[in-house]
């Protein structure tokens, strides 16, 4: 059973692993492999119980004779089988071909055509299966068709989906109210995408900054930190600093200051009376998993409160257990005045995101100010509640907490051997690969070839952020792949 069928069999419906004296319950495998891959992917044949624990044990997985011909079978045929071909084959192709015909060139895809999903794993049109260390940037962090979630889905598929804002529903307030709660906050704007809770959230601060500060009309400003990802709309890529999401999509929106990421010195220099607000990424994912100096959180905190400013926390893609913590804020010990949720907030199910604030800040907003067709519709509260409840319960945090420990070591020992640098937090990494070496993309298509799904960002950094119910075999698994990329770059043999 996988930590995520076991989640769904909890007596409360909380999704959530059994805890052991010894730290997490992992899965108890059989000949046939773990459950969630099915038989077409045998897993470790002798596997009795793969545990975890704060302190990093290991549990006995059989012997080393076995485990290394499990290995060996999972790689041969768990990770693509023998008859797939490098570049995929002619299904997998017209496949691509087709989309790209008719779909905007916004993309730069891998080679890969998903045809279905479950847990950690994806099968791709030809039946190839790999290990998804991506998550669809952290939106699926509770797995691919969670059991917990679909039940959500589907019970409120046969009620209604969609009323608009125009009349209420009975889904969106004990979502919201169970959220806010979980923010420790209490008031939300629901909306669908984590650049609408950007968006929502500049103009919430500029509203604020006239309407409660006082800032002269039209006067307020924003700042920003370098190297910053919050999305693509117009205003959000007129205070970016990748020429890939801003040139030729001018003119740009003003207001907006921007200032190095860690640099509490600069930060506070261009802070002055017409600031509304600090906007800021706890751990910058698009920049490559980028995690700050210590004590730069709480002295933004302290700047912002000393100075009467919104201390704004873009937590779409680090939020939700992801870094061993409901929040990444919470590892620094702050809360902000506003958190930005999405991605994993809808489960990889429906798109929901939100700002959760506080009544005297979200408070400014009157009818007809803002609004959203989709916000807070009741197939996204649905959802967006059992998200919720399942993080109340807080099993996925410290499995994160604890496998992110565990992967972090693992992928540090790779520093010096191709790898420059790791960084990140809980179950979130960003793997700087030697350019001398290799591009990003150039390890991800290895990746892709040994059955592994993950993605560069900013030329020669890899993402490592795999659903948080990956099982600790897979988990070990993917890193071994890793590891026998490099020393083939390296022109050392994996045999």
């Amino acid at each position: 059973m996988s930590f995520m069928q076991e989640a769904a069999t909890t007596p409360d419906g909380l999704a959530g692993t059994a805890a052991t004296s010894s730290g997490l319950q992992g899965t108890a495998a059989t000949s046939e492999g773990p459950a969630h891959r099915g038989p077409t992917t045998p897993g470790p044949s002798d596997v009795t119980a793969v545990g975890v624990s704060d302190g990093l044990d290991v549990a006995a997985v059989g012997s080393p004779e076995k485990t290394e011909a499990a290995a060996s079978i999972r790689v041969s045929e768990g990770a693509g089988g023998a008859d797939a071909s490098r570049g995929g084959s002619e299904k997998s192709e017209a496949a691509i071909a087709a989309e790209e015909a008719v779909v905007a060139h916004n993309y730069h895809p891998l080679p890969i055509v998903v045809a279905s999903a479950e847990g950690a794993w994806v099968t791709d049109v030809t039946g190839r299966r790999y290990l998804d260390c991506l998550a669809a940037y952290s939106a699926v962090n509770f797995g691919h068709s969670n059991p917990v979630l679909l039940d959500a889905a589907r019970a409120q598929l046969e009620r209604v989906t969609l009323t608009s804002r125009a009349f209420h529903n009975d889904q969106l307030g004990p979502f919201a109210q169970a959220l806010a709660e979980l923010c420790g906050k209490n008031m939300v704007l629901p909306m669908n995408t984590g650049a609408e809770a950007v968006e929502s959230a500049i103009k919430v601060a500029r509203a604020w900054g006239y309407r409660v500060k006082g800032v002269a009309r039209d006067a307020a400003n924003i700042i920003v930190m370098s190297g910053n990802f919050h999305g693509r709309t117009t205003t959000i890529i007129s205070f970016s600093d990748d020429d890939d999401a801003r040139a030729d999509f001018g003119p740009y929106t003003p207001g907006f200051r921007t200032v190095p990421y860690g640099d509490t010195d600069a930060l506070a220099a261009a802070i002055d009376d017409n600031t509304v607000a600090v906007l800021v990424e706890p751990i910058q994912g698009e920049s490559g998993v980028l995690v700050p100096p210590t004590g730069y959180l709480p002295a933004v905190r302290a700047l912002c409160t000393a100075q009467n400013v919104l201390f704004i926390a873009d937590e779409i893609q680090s939020g939700l257990g992801r870094t061993g913590t409901t929040f990444a804020c919470d590892l620094a010990g702050v809360v902000p005045d506003l958190y930005l949720l999405g991605k994993a907030l809808g489960g990889g199910i429906v798109p929901v995101s939100a700002v959760v604030g506080n009544d005297d800040i979200l408070g400014v907003l009157q009818p007809g100010q803002h609004g959203s067709t989709f916000g807070g519709n009741p197939l996204a509260s649905a959802v967006g509640h059992a998200v919720v409840r399942m993080l109340a319960s807080g099993e996925y945090q410290k499995r994160a907490r604890v496998l992110g420990a565990r992967l972090h070591e693992k992928l540090g020992a790779f520093v010096g051997s191709g790898v420059l640098d790791v960084h990140g937090a809980g179950l979130w990494a960003g793997v700087d690969i030697d350019p001398a070496l290799a591009t990003g993309r150039e390890v991800c298509e290895r990746l892709m070839e040994r059955g592994i799904l993950a993605k560069d960002t900013h030329g020669s950094t890899i993402r490592f952020a795999p659903p948080i119910v990956i099982d600790e075999s897979d988990l070990d698994w993917m890193v071994d792949q890793f590891g026998e990329v490099l020393q083939e770059l390296r022109g050392i043999p994996t045999g």
